[in-house]
This record gives C-alpha cells, sequence and structure tokens, in this order.
C-alpha cells in the first residue's frame, strides 16, 4: 500500500457509490461532477492499491476487496458522524447535566483545577458534584443519579456492572497540627496514639479495611478516644485547635500540608496505598462532556502519583 493519506472526501465518495451501484448516481447525489467522482475513487484506489469496483453490464458493483473496505470504511464513516453530532449538540448548550461523585480526598486535591480546565472547555452545560463515603456514591452511580465516580477503587464484589479507570495511586497518613506533642518525640512510638483523641475513617468507607489491618500489625486494634467522621471539615477544624490526630487519605490535607498547618508523623502507611481513578457504569455510553471531564481530571493529577 502506497503511504498516501486517505481523507474524508475519498470515503464519502467510496461510500455513496458503492451505495447507489453508480458514479454518475453517486454524483449527482454528492452534488459533484461525474469526473471529480471518478477521480477520487481512482485516487482512493491508487491510496490503496488494489481495484474497489468491477464492471456489471452497464454498471458497476464493489469487488471483493472493495466489500472488505466497505465494511470498514462504513464504522469508520459512522464514528465520525457520532463525533460530529456530539459535538454539535455540545456547541447548541443542549447538553446534558454532568454528575459526578467525589470522596472528599478527590473534593479537595483534584476536583478544583479539574473544574476549572472544564469550564474553560465552554461546553455550557449543568455541572453537579457531591462529595461522599465511597459506597454511597456507587450506590448513587448504579441508580443514575450519578454519571461518574472520581474515588479509590471498590472491592471487586462491589464493582459489579462497573467500570474503573485508574487516574493515580494515594495512601493514608497519619496527620497532626504543626507543634503537636508526638512531633518532637524520639523515637517516635506509635503506642503514644492511645493519649491522645484519634479520627478514623468511618466503618463504610472504602479506606476504613486499609487502616484496619495496618493497625491490627501494630498491634492497635483499638484506641480508647476513638471518633469515626468522614467530615473533612470537621476534622480539619478539631485536629488545628487540638492535639487530636487524624488518620485520613493525604489528599484530603494536601493543601494543610502545603501551607505547613499540619505534618504527618513517621508511621509506615505504604500498605494502605490504593488505586484512584474514574469509575463509570458500563452501559452507559460516553458523552462529550464525560469525555471532556475525564481528560481534566487526567491532567489535574499529573504528578500525583510520585506523592508520598
Amino acid at each position: 500500500m502506497k503511504t498516501s493519506p486517505v481523507k474524508f472526501r475519498h470515503l464519502s465518495v467510496f461510500m455513496e457509490v458503492a451505495r447507489q451501484k453508480s458514479v454518475s448516481k453517486a454524483a449527482d447525489s454528492l452534488a459533484i461532477s461525474q469526473p471529480a467522482a471518478t477521480k477520487t475513487i481512482r485516487e482512493l484506489e491508487q491510496i490503496l492499491d488494489v481495484r474497489l469496483f468491477e464492471k456489471e453490464g452497464r454498471g458497476i458493483r464493489l469487488s471483493r476487496l472493495g466489500e472488505v473496505f466497505l465494511r470498514h470504511a462504513g464504522q469508520g464513516m459512522a464514528a465520525i458522524s457520532e463525533g460530529i453530532d456530539a459535538l454539535t449538540l455540545a456547541s447548541r448548550q443542549s447538553a446534558p447535566p454532568l454528575r459526578i461523585g467525589a470522596l472528599p480526598t478527590v473534593s479537595a486535591r483534584i476536583m478544583p483545577k479539574a473544574m476549572q480546565l472544564y469550564i474553560d472547555e465552554e461546553l455550557n452545560n449543568e455541572t453537579k458534584i457531591v462529595t461522599g463515603e465511597n459506597s454511597v456514591l456507587l450506590e448513587q452511580l448504579r441508580m443514575g443519579e450519578l454519571d461518574l465516580v472520581v474515588g479509590r477503587l471498590a472491592a471487586p464484589e462491589k464493582m459489579t456492572g462497573l467500570e474503573f479507570e485508574h487516574v493515580y495511586s494515594e495512601q493514608v497518613i497519619f496527620t497532626v497540627r504543626t507543634g503537636h506533642p508526638l512531633l518532637f518525640q524520639s523515637p517516635f512510638r506509635l503506642e503514644n496514639l492511645r493519649d491522645y483523641p484519634v479520627l478514623m475513617p468511618t466503618r463504610a468507607s472504602v479506606i476504613r479495611p486499609f487502616v484496619e489491618r495496618m493497625m491490627l500489625s501494630y498491634g492497635m486494634a483499638e484506641l480508647p478516644r476513638q471518633i469515626e467522621t468522614v467530615s473533612s471539615s470537621f476534622g480539619r477544624a478539631y485536629v488545628r485547635s487540638s492535639d487530636a490526630v487524624w488518620i485520613i487519605s493525604e489528599g484530603v490535607v494536601a493543601n494543610d500540608l502545603a501551607d505547613g498547618r499540619m505534618k504527618i508523623l513517621p508511621v509506615d502507611t505504604s500498605e494502605t496505598k490504593g488505586a484512584v481513578g474514574i469509575t463509570k457504569r458500563t452501559d452507559t455510553p460516553n458523552t462529550t462532556a464525560m469525555s471532556v471531564m475525564r481528560q481534566c481530571i487526567y491532567q489535574a493529577a499529573e504528578g500525583l502519583h510520585k506523592s508520598v
């Protein structure tokens, strides 16, 4: 095959000639001259280095190789038409609303930048962001109340009918306010957590099993002053104003760590590292809005795989 590119006009003329079984009728249908249609078909045959049509009586018919090419060309033209329709729908400001569920770690770390990138695309459709526990968001996704969920990969038994696309990885950390007494203990001993209130993820949260396994490995299955919460606003306010320890995904407090208001305790939490990505229903087609948002989320998360 020659290296000359096949162009859209080649495919459109080829498809019409195949449909009409006549170059002249195809030319009339496309509002071009017959010589132009004939030239286009000859160009395509030269590019592909095959004969696409054969004479049949006074007309023409597809050759065997033409039949093969028709199947693929038809699929390509259909995909292009779908793409044009999707973009036209978006440009007419009639795209359906995009409903996104996000874990607190994603809402704090990824979605602000992703939303700004998305707004810059000017799709002009309504966007809704809901923050909550993973199990709740996945149930809303199954019920059709959400289009995408951005968060941790759920357990296999909870992924039936859903598909997950990895974006980056993140782990749990132990964080305290700057100036906390535990930061000055040398050597640091994890058992000293028993002397302080500890904020834990709730039992329904996706990171709770990771935290429980890790605490068991350190021989600390129970803590005397344990508070369960998924509220990032409460956790942030409580930790900043007390000596509490917060066991939380790093992304939730990434900004607090960056501005120096919180510090990470020297606890090895590498075994809590897990995949964070985009979950959608397997039976839901990708709309233009969903595809653009996916790209924005990936761009917003660039470089995070190097963190922690």
